[in-house]
């Protein structure tokens, strides 16, 4: 990456402007940030904002005991959290941990044995439990959303879409489910959902940066093999990538995100080692949904250690956390989702009601005069955004940045002019050669290992995944 001047609010390179530093399958309809295992039944008329409505998530059986949740939006939009205890024989959220081509599962430390071929059967019974996931996921997601006149004509929009970015769809779900360098599905907590992949470099020598991912999907249908593409590309540039996995709305709420995103977090700080991660160069990033649960899990870890808790990972092992497309403060954020069709109501009851909204909101939190100490443990902070983003306005990055740092942290944010909320995510990715994001992201990755950069800029280009022209046609039919 060519040296840069960073001025307080300037351009930089046509890409946008930038604050000083001292955000597969087709994606969800607002892949803002998998499948509940839960019958759902919506009793409501979600689009008219109907705030009499019901929201009941029965879980179905486990082995152990779970929690399951009623949530119900009462009549001020706020969420009410009921809990009930019943045993279950098993989850269907909890997939087959095939961490390795024999199906063993890597919970916890693991081991260093060796990945051999997995069967054809195997393959094909994985293949098929995603496929099946995946499925679920959409139906649910549509039962959330309604059928009126604004998600037809997303929906519309989404498959014209869908069509226009599928020859890489199938390349990059041919990758994720075959290659032989993703660890699929280690578990890393006792939470159903508690999963996450691990995309190996094929070059082992010596200790590489890791990159802990955490995947958009409006708090409703994340799911970590959103990342794949993320996770080969980066890999080719010998940078291990961690996809958590975390439970979704109506599985779970805001809070047992954060915790599954937390214990995640936690997992790779304390086990990266042996997979041939370097414990020292631990990188936090999120993108969409998952930018605001990453920030949300480093500012109560700030919180955590200025008060002293028992904690099982620090913030001094995070060297920077990159925000891809995310929003900050959901104060900002409620009525602009309204109107795109992620319904109050609904918001309301993943976000535990409004009188949890400024918990939820990190740009809130680190104003708070109480917060002056735990401020001082944040790690830099970068955040990534297109200007052309409808889904989460690129104003949303550009304000948490400046507000940290009037508060001392080390932050900045970098616009990419033009861009939608899928383009630096998706459609830049699959356009091959030069994308301008991602290069930046291995720049800071790589910022003090002079060998790393070297190789960098040998690099070859990336291969085209999709015609420019089906690119372009995406862009415009994007319902993002």
């Amino acid at each position: 990456m060519a040296p840069k001047t960073l001025l307080p609010i300037s351009m930089k390179h046509k890409r946008g402007a930038a604050i000083a530093l001292d955000h597969s399958p087709p994606p969800p309809p607002f892949p803002l940030s998998s499948i509940p295992s839960a019958t759902t039944m919506v009793v409501k008329g979600i689009e008219n904002d109907d705030v009499s409505a019901r929201l009941l998530s029965r879980s179905p059986s486990s082995s152990s005991s779970d929690e399951v949740k009623t949530v119900l939006p009462s009549k001020n939009g706020n969420a009410i959290s009921q809990n009930k205890r019943r045993r279950r024989n098993a989850s269907e959220d909890s997939l087959p941990s095939i961490s390795n081509d024999n199906g063993d599962d890597d919970r916890g430390h693991g081991d260093d044995r060796k990945f051999s071929s997995s069967s054809i059967g195997e393959e094909v019974r994985h293949v098929a439990s995603e496929t099946f996931l995946l499925t679920r996921l959409f139906v649910i997601m549509l039962s959330y959303l309604g059928i009126g006149y604004k998600w037809i004509i997303q929906f519309l929009a989404l498959g014209c879409y869908a069509v226009m970015i599928f020859p890489g769809v199938i390349q990059v779900g041919y990758y994720y489910f075959f290659d032989r360098q993703i660890r699929r599905s280690i578990v890393y907590g006792d939470k159903p959902r508690n999963r996450l992949d691990l995309y190996i470099p094929k070059d082992s020598n010596g200790p590489k940066p890791v990159v802990a991912f955490i995947t958009g999907g409006a708090w409703i249908i994340g799911y970590k093999a959103w990342g794949s593409l993320l996770g080969k590309q980066l890999s080719e540039r010998d940078i291990i990538v961690a996809c958590i996995d975390y439970r979704n709305f109506p599985q779970g709420t805001m809070s047992d995100m954060l915790a599954d995103a937390s214990e995640g977090i936690s997992f790779v700080c304390n086990n990266i080692a042996k997979w041939g991660g370097d414990p020292d160069k631990i990188y936090l990033m999120g993108q969409s949904a998952g930018a605001h649960i990453a920030a949300c899990a480093i500012v109560e870890q700030a919180i955590k250690e200025a008060a002293k808790e028992e904690v099982s990972w620090s913030l001094s092992q995070i060297k920077a956390y990159f925000g891809l497309s995310g929003g900050y403060n959901i104060f900002n954020l409620v009525d602009h989702f309204h109107n795109r069709g992620l319904y109050r109501s609904i918001f309301l009851s993943i976000m535990e009601g409004e009188e949890s909204l400024k918990r939820f909101s990190p740009e809130v939190m680190v104003q708070d005069s109480n917060m002056a100490d735990a401020v001082k443990h944040l790690p830099p902070i970068v955040l990534f955004h297109g200007t052309g983003d409808y889904s989460i306005p690129s104003d949303a990055s550009t304000s948490f940045a400046e507000t940290l740092k009037k508060l001392g942290v080390k932050a900045e944010a970098i616009l990419y002019e033009g861009k939608t909320h899928t383009d630096v995510f998706l459609q830049d990715p699959m356009r091959g050669g030069t994308d301008a994001m991602f290069e930046d992201l291995v720049s800071y990755v790589h910022a003090n290992d002079p060998e790393a950069r070297a190789k960098d800029a040998l690099a070859p280009p990336r291969r085209r995944l999709v015609p420019e022209f089906m690119l372009k046609l995406a862009h415009a039919v994007s319902p993002f």
